[in-house]
Order: structure tokens, then sequence, then C-alpha cells
């Protein structure tokens, strides 16, 4: 079971549906014919796990009879609907740092963390194209986009905007590009501008370029520009749900890594 923002509603408001709608999910044990016996954890996850974490979803359901209940959206806006309260189990994060942050809140258990997926960089552009860009530094890159806009994640607080912003710092080509960044609420948001071809050009991840076929990869941005993208998840401290523990090893397990790999996903550095 999976609920998702709105693509264009503003993080504010996100933040209130993830609560209203978790809240209404927990106390009454809808929606669909789930009751609060069968209703599993519920479950914080960056927006860029959607399609691979539905799937492994359904796996979860088939085995255990349970449905968790998922939110995503970008890291950013997850962590501060979990300072302010909003009730959740597991929290997945897209990047480490947002998993930093909650913990220094204290609302994880340190203890159950774990680096669960890797993810490559790359940029996008509206398919069908035979275009192709090396991103090497001092690529001509503004030039390419001309009068058009770059879409990625906000450079100032979601994980794929952060990764874009270093990836293209190191490219020595931030300044040039950065009055023409289209900066989205998360990465699929970003996605979804190029999709419809209202971005010449977007920074995603390669999971999400797999995941939307209206998009094709045209450049693959190199790993040492910029953090290792590492998607961190945890149970919270305040989680009371006996399946918890139980989710997030099955998270790691091989049925479920068995989609993500196929989807893209890596295994991160030790």
């Amino acid at each position: 079971m999976a609920f998702n923002f709105p693509i264009h509603a503003k993080t504010s408001l996100g933040g209130l549906v993830v609560a209203s709608v978790v809240l209404f999910a927990a106390l009454t044990g809808h929606p669909g014919s789930a009751s609060a016996q069968t209703m599993g954890p519920t479950v914080f996850a960056a927006a860029s796990m959607k399609t691979a974490l539905d799937e492994v979803g359904a796996l979860w359901t088939a085995k255990t009879g349970k449905k968790a209940i998922v939110s995503y959206a970008s890291s950013s806006a997850l962590a501060k609907q979990m300072e302010q309260g909003a009730p959740a189990d597991v929290f997945v994060s897209a990047d480490i740092p947002w998993m930093d942050h909650v913990a220094s809140k204290n609302l994880i258990r340190p203890e159950t963390r774990t680096d669960l997926l890797g993810n490559e960089l790359v940029l996008v552009a509206p398919a069908p194209t035979n275009e192709k860009i090396a991103l090497a530094p001092g690529v001509d890159l503004a030039a390419m986009i001309g009068d058009g806009k770059l879409a990625t994640g906000d450079p100032a607080s979601v994980p794929a905007g952060k990764y874009a912003k270093a990836a293209l710092e190191k490219l020595g080509v931030w300044n040039e590009v950065r009055p023409k960044i289209a900066g989205a609420e998360n990465v699929r948001a970003a996605l979804t501008l190029v999709a419809r071809g209202e971005a010449k050009y977007g920074i995603v991840y390669s999971t999400d370029a797999r995941a939307e076929p209206k998009v094709a990869v045209i450049g693959v941005f190199p790993k040492d520009g910029h953090p290792p993208i590492v998607y961190p998840a945890a149970i919270t401290k305040d989680s009371t749900h006996p399946d918890a523990a139980a989710y997030l090893a099955f998270l790691k397990g091989p049925e479920a890594m068995k989609v993500f790999l196929g989807q893209g996903f890596t295994v991160p550095s030790k």
C-alpha cells in the first residue's frame, strides 16, 4: 500500500498530507479491506524508491499477508515530518546527511541503521533522442541547455539536487548552469518535468530513468564527482509495530535485493 505526495504540491502541504494519511490509515485500518491487524509498518521512503519499493511491497504482502503503508517524498520532507511527529516505523533516505539529521534528533534506533542501496547519477532528456553528452570537466552544458531548463531536485535540500550540484561543481560548470536549474521538490517531480518536455535536460538517478520510458539517458556523471549515493534505512525510535524489524530485514533479503538490483540500484560500497 503506497501513498504519495502530489508531485507538484508544496512541501508544507505535502507534510500535512503525509501526517493525515498515515494517521488515518493507522487508526482505522483503511484503505481497502486491510484491517488494523493486517496492516504492516508505516514506511517513509525516498521518492526515487517508488517503482522498486512498490514491487517489493507486493512481495512482502504475498509472503506475510500484511500491507506496508508507504509514503514517498524527498528525504528532506520526510525527515522534517518525522521531526514534527508524523508517525513512521521505518525511514529510508536517499542520502546519508538526512539520516544523520534524524539520528541527531534521536528519531531512529541507531543499532538498526543500515546502508541499504546505492545508485548512479545520470543526465536525461525527453525520449526519443540520439543525443549523447560526455560529462567531462569544462563541458559547455549551459550552452547546450540554451534557453531551456535543467530539472533536478532542489539543490538546497533534496538529495538528488545536492548530488547534482556537487557533480556540476566538480565539472566546473555550476556557476553557468545554476540560473537554468528548475529545482523540484523531489527527484520524481524533476523526472516528470523532463518526460513532459518542460525541461530540456534533467539530473536524476539511473533507476528513475529506467522507470520512465519518456526519457533517455544521454550522459553519466563520474562517480568520483559527487559524494557516494547511499540509501540508509533504519527503524524509528518510537516505532511500536511488531513487524518493523522483519520488514527492514526483508528489504535487505534476497527477494527484495533481486528487485532492487534488477531496477538499477547497486550494493553500496562498504
